[in-house]
């Protein structure tokens, strides 16, 4: 007997009617290049989307059809991200901060037909436009930048669509929005959403134990939409009916304090690299910034260190770590602190949070091994591997990488981890990333973690380094804080209370900044080809007379 419910696709035009209707009055903030701020409101940006999606159909869209955004986040992208998908389009965000050859290879690979990109990024649009076959491309003006005559507009675009425009149905399993992985080992990958893994991705976000988005909430979306989905936030967002700040390109430490001051942030997300930078800030200027309540920081891409937790804390910026990637879309655990923890004193506390936290709901999780499933004993590692309804099946067009995939349907996500009998995550590596010396792991996270929360360290990163005896060992590579010093003994002793001496780095080398990814991961990449020849300087006899 089958249930007697009503068969409802779930798709987004559900989410862009729910804010049409219950909350056009709320505002989406648009911080540009220069400084100023726009502010639009839900309604005006609906009767948008219908437009513009009218116009892409009348431009000749057909359904599958890639749009590439080139784009900073502002209201007008917001546009794209429902108008494309609704008009049977799918929704490509190009990250400008990559390579020119990297975005044209990108655009290549996901067969993009047309293009709306920024007047501002227009530059580096014709630095690959020779590398790719776009048929039409739209400037949306931000800047006031100058583009050659004869460019088609944006809003000339949309003015040829109508406000009344009914969106064709649609399957819940058609295509919405296609983003590739970073790239950091080999080509980029595409992955490719669904209207349906969008829709429950965004009540996913909205859940009380994950991020608990509301109406009463205003959200500062740090992580640019062109970065893994914009984590979500567009469309949770709009479903909820909450406010969306969008602070663009440009935009520094004390401007982002300054938006979660004037706009009365509630949420803000962004990579730890970013909150290392706020932090920086409010340590220069304690009473600088006067928030309207508790902030809720959420942090992914890398594990933020219990010192941030901690210091942010003290300013009413309490950080939710979560961990996911491009291909889980990306929300797949999140760190909160569970009924009984509560009572607990601030160090186990700290402890936990400092975890990647259990599974959001709907997500399934393991640990693997060649020889099987690894316990959750919080002890012994495994890779991770996951699943779940807004989890990808495979990459767009890359027969070469189906072994990411296991033969029973799990994605394998190269990320090494334990798992405590309370379900809560906690990276140790990745795959590629473990130092693997004398046959033992060591996990770099962890070196990293504990080097950053010594006082005179801004930020650090750990490789592994060939060694003749032992096939690898640890080098820690150094950013002080402004001012400050210190010398490789110091950090050995530092790191004695919590490691075996065969776990510390053999070498401790101090840079001016460390490599980083275009959305802020440290580049370990860079570093072991800079450092490949390492070898740790020869002891002083001197000392030992």
């Amino acid at each position: 007997m089958r249930g007697l419910m009503m068969d409802v696709p779930l798709t987004l035009a559900s989410l862009l009617e729910r804010a049409r209707r219950y909350f056009p009055q709320v505002e989406v903030v648009s911080r540009r290049p220069d400084g100023t701020i726009s502010r639009a409101k839900y309604g005006a940006i609906c009767r948008r989307v219908h437009r513009l999606a009218d116009a892409l159909q009348q431009a000749g869209l057909a359904r599958g059809d890639r749009v590439a955004t080139l784009m900073w986040s502002h209201a007008a992208h917001l546009e794209a991200y429902f108008a494309i998908p609704l008009s049977g389009g799918i929704v490509h965000p190009l990250n400008p901060r990559l390579h020119p050859s990297e975005i044209a290879y990108i655009a290549r690979h996901a067969g993009d037909r047309f293009l709306l990109v920024d007047d501002v990024l227009w530059p580096l649009y014709e630095r690959f436009s020779n590398q790719v076959s776009l048929e039409r491309v739209w400037v949306h003006s931000l800047g006031g930048a100058p583009v050659p005559a004869g460019i088609e507009r944006y809003e000339s675009l949309l003015s040829s669509g109508a406000e009344d425009f009914v969106f064709s149905p649609l399957d819940e399993n058609d295509a919405a929005g296609m983003f590739f992985t970073s790239g950091t080992t080999g080509r980029p990958k595409g992955v490719v959403y669904s209207h349906r893994s969008q829709v429950l991705h965004s009540m996913a976000l909205c859940m009380a134990d994950t991020l608990a988005i509301s109406h009463s909430d205003a959200v500062l979306l740090v992580a640019p939409m062109y970065h893994v989905n914009g984590w979500g936030f567009p469309y949770s967002c709009v479903m909820a009916g909450a406010k969306l700040v969008l602070p663009g390109a440009g935009c520094g430490p004390e401007d982002l304090l300054d938006l979660i001051e004037g706009e009365g942030v509630t949420i803000a997300c962004a990579v730890p690299t970013v909150w290392f930078g706020a932090l920086e800030a409010l340590r220069k200027n304690p009473g600088g910034w006067k928030f309207r309540g508790p902030v809720r920081l959420l942090v992914g891409g890398a594990a933020p260190p219990a010192s941030l937790i901690r210091e942010l804390d003290r300013f009413g910026l309490r950080i939710l770590h979560a961990w996911g990637m491009t291909e889980t879309s990306p929300l797949a655990t999140m760190g909160r602190l569970k009924v009984h923890m509560q009572p607990w004193n601030d160090e186990r506390k700290y402890e936990v949070r400092s975890k990647q936290g259990f599974a959001a709901p709907l997500i399934d999780l393991r640990l693997m091994r060649p020889e099987g499933e690894v316990p959750w004993d919080g002890a012994t590692p495994g890779e991770l591997e996951v699943r779940g309804p807004w989890v990808a099946s495979s990459y767009y067009n890359a027969p070469e990488a189906a072994t990411r995939w296991t033969d029973d349907g799990w994605f394998r996500t190269g990320d090494v981890a334990t798992i405590d009998p309370e379900g809560y995550v906690k990276l140790v590596d990745r795959t590629k990333d473990l130092i693997k010396s004398g046959g033992e792991w060591i996990s770099s996270v962890d070196l990293e973690n504990a080097l950053m929360e010594h006082p005179a360290v801004r930020e650090a990163a750990v490789i592994a380094v060939p060694h003749p005896k032992w096939q690898e060992r640890p080098l820690a590579v150094v950013v002080l804080r402004e001012g400050a010093s210190a010398d490789p003994e110091q950090f050995r002793v530092f790191l004695a209370d919590r490691f075996a001496e065969w776990q510390i780095p053999d070498g401790f080398v101090f840079a001016k900044e460390i490599p980083r990814t275009s959305v802020g991961k440290f580049l370990k990449s860079a570093l072991r080809e800079q450092y490949r020849d390492w070898s740790p300087p020869a002891p002083d006899m001197r000392k030992k007379r």
